[in-house]
């Protein structure tokens, strides 16, 4: 109780002047971050990855059940065609992935059917055969019919206590221990697998490169495509909102390649520039270019009539009213649109570095998922989701520095 109290006041809407409002529609400076439902959400994801991966950073009551693990037996009955029956156990060992474990002798017994074991690791089935050591079998016309007392044919199963026993087409056990609901290792690590696997490859790098190598290839390829794409697209959209001219003749460009994903454009850039960085910038350039000149162009069509009428009954000079009303007055929706535009970028950065890259995050997650290393393939998408967070962040810093009337009319 003590604890959700604390969680609920920290929740709990601040009460200052921006409470106070009474119209909130349309004034961005009266809806702020709630800073510890942020810290609550984050912590909750990382709670729910840990209680379906049985992390050792919970406890074990928050863990989501976990597959079987240990000693099981079952009985089947076997019929011979003379309408005999008889039973026999097969012994279980289910083991983790990681250890090699043989399954254990168990003594035949007496009668037709003859005790058997079987070692499965955890997450997957296998298939046995008893009657391969029973002294009647299929080639005798004698049949599995039922497993612990419970009735079964070909494409049945049944119910045991730690999972299910499925028979075949042909009459062969499939035994499939109970897999719970925790993710296999190979599917989705644990974080503290992902956490050394970062701190090995921070030490030790990867591929013959640093951590920081790979990143930082990385982040100076979207920055310069980036840069390449602001200072080209948002002149043209400054040109395309002052001009009628320049709309017509690049409008259409424009949204034609806006819809296009840049990763449709890999083929063609490598046609052009080769495989080299100057077609991953290239790529990363276009991939920000349709988005920085719709943004500036936005920005300009949006400026209020009103103002330019009354900087021009002022006796403002087309450059004043340029400098002092359009430009002050498109930055958001190009701050909005640089935003939008290093996203993009940042989502485009892997499948450009996919393409013969020696260095890099892209390359990083490229060659981990070829060996099936996914705690790497975590760790470069949690760290490329961490810069581009980052950056949008710096990004939203400088924007309250240089455009602090924004979302105040």
């Amino acid at each position: 109780m003590v604890v959700w109290r604390g969680v609920k006041r920290l929740l709990a809407p601040k009460q200052d002047y921006g409470s106070l409002k009474t119209v909130t529609f349309g004034d961005e400076s009266a809806v702020t971050s709630n800073t510890a439902a942020s810290v609550v959400s984050v912590v909750l994801i990382f709670v729910m990855w840990g209680a379906f991966t049985g992390s050792k950073l919970l406890p074990f009551f928050m863990h989501a059940p976990g597959p079987f693990s240990g000693d099981a037996s079952f009985t089947y009955t076997i019929t011979t065609p003379d309408g005999q029956s008889d039973d026999a156990q097969v012994f279980v060992i289910v083991h983790p992935a990681t250890v090699e474990t043989d399954a254990p002798e168990v003594p035949l017994g007496d009668g037709i059917a003859k005790d058997d074991s079987v070692a499965i690791a955890s997450y997957r089935s296998a298939l046995l055969r008893v009657d391969r050591n029973d002294e009647m079998g299929r080639d005798q016309d004698t049949f599995i019919t039922a497993v612990n007392g419970r009735s079964i044919g070909p494409g049945g199963s049944v119910r045991v206590g730690f999972g299910t026993v499925a028979m075949s087409s042909k009459g062969t056990l499939n035994i499939i221990p109970a897999k719970g609901m925790q993710m296999e290792p190979i599917w989705l690590p644990a974080p503290e697998a992902v956490w050394m696997r970062l701190t090995e490859i921070a030490t030790e790098g990867f591929r013959n490169s640093t951590l920081m190598e790979h990143l930082g290839f990385s982040l100076f390829r979207v920055i310069v495509g980036f840069l390449l794409g602001a200072i080209v697209g948002i002149p043209l959209g400054y040109a395309m909102g002052l001009s009628n001219w320049f709309r017509g003749w690049f409008d259409p460009i424009v949204e034609f390649m806006r819809p296009v994903p840049p990763l449709a454009l890999i083929p063609l850039v490598i046609i052009w520039a080769g495989i080299g960085e100057v077609g991953k910038i290239i790529l990363l350039f276009l991939a920000a270019l349709w988005i920085m000149a719709i943004a500036a162009r936005s920005g300009v069509s949006g400026v209020r009539i009103s103002k330019v009428h009354a900087a021009y009954s002022l006796g403002a000079s087309k450059w004043q009213i340029m400098r002092h009303v359009i430009i002050p007055n498109s930055l958001p929706e190009i701050f909005t649109g640089a935003r939008v535009a290093m996203g993009v970028c940042w989502g485009t950065v892997v499948a450009a570095e996919l393409v013969a890259a020696e260095k890099g995050a892209g390359m990083m997650i490229m060659v981990a998922s070829k060996f099936q290393n996914t705690d790497i393939v975590l760790m470069g998408i949690i760290l490329i989701g961490i810069i581009g967070f980052s950056i949008d962040m710096l990004m939203r810093w400088i924007e309250r520095i240089l455009v602090p009337w924004k979302g105040k009319g």
